[in-house]
Formats: C-alpha cells, sequence, structure tokens
C-alpha cells in the first residue's frame, strides 16, 4: 500500500490550522471560536503524528504520546469553556464575544 508522503500531511496540517486560524479571529461567538481552537489543536495533532510516524527512531511514538498530552488538554479545555458559556449566557442571555466584558476585574 502506498502512503502519503509526509508534506502531504503537512499541508493539510497547515491548512487545517488556517482555517482555525480564520474562525479564532473572525467570529463573534463564542461556540464558534471553541470550535476554531479545537481546529487548530487537531492540527498539530495531526503534524505531531505525522512527524513521529516519518522522522521518529525505530518503534518510537513520541509525537503519538504528545497528541494524547493535547487532546487531554483539549478536553479539559473544552469542558472549562463551556461552563464558563453556560454561566455567561444565564447572566447577559448570549455569548457574544465582544460584548462579554464581566469577566474584567
Amino acid at each position: 500500500m502506498i502512503y502519503p508522503a509526509l508534506n502531504h500531511y503537512m499541508l493539510v496540517s497547515a491548512a487545517l490550522f488556517a482555517v482555525g486560524l480564520y474562525g479564532v479571529l473572525s467570529r463573534r461567538n463564542a461556540v464558534g471560536v471553541l470550535m476554531s481552537i479545537e481546529l487548530l489543536l487537531n492540527s498539530v495533532n495531526i503534524a505531531l503524528v505525522a512527524m513521529s510516524r516519518y522522522l521518529g527512531q525505530n518503534g518510537a511514538a513520541s509525537g503519538q504520546v504528545f497528541a494524547i498530552f493535547v487532546i487531554t488538554v483539549a478536553a479539559g479545555e473544552a469542558s472549562v469553556a463551556l461552563a464558563l458559556l453556560i454561566a455567561v449566557y444565564r447572566s447577559h442571555g448570549g455569548v457574544d464575544v465582544e460584548s462579554v466584558n464581566s469577566l474584567q476585574g
């Protein structure tokens, strides 16, 4: 079976990262921003696993281990962020990023 080259995985990862970055910078809804952050993290996971596969030493799975850590951090980030969004929605009636300034001191 013929596998794609490393540059193909890096191209997919870069495109996914660009879409996620555009989503973070252009969205006004906090849920859309969170989804874009997840895209950013998943693009990094693709790059880590691809680099580990193509450049790793004999059987070393360091990229996969880092990807597991990124997935764990993303799960924690999503749960905390969604809890904050629920609290903001209950107090303001919406989750518009630009109109919410109640978290400032």
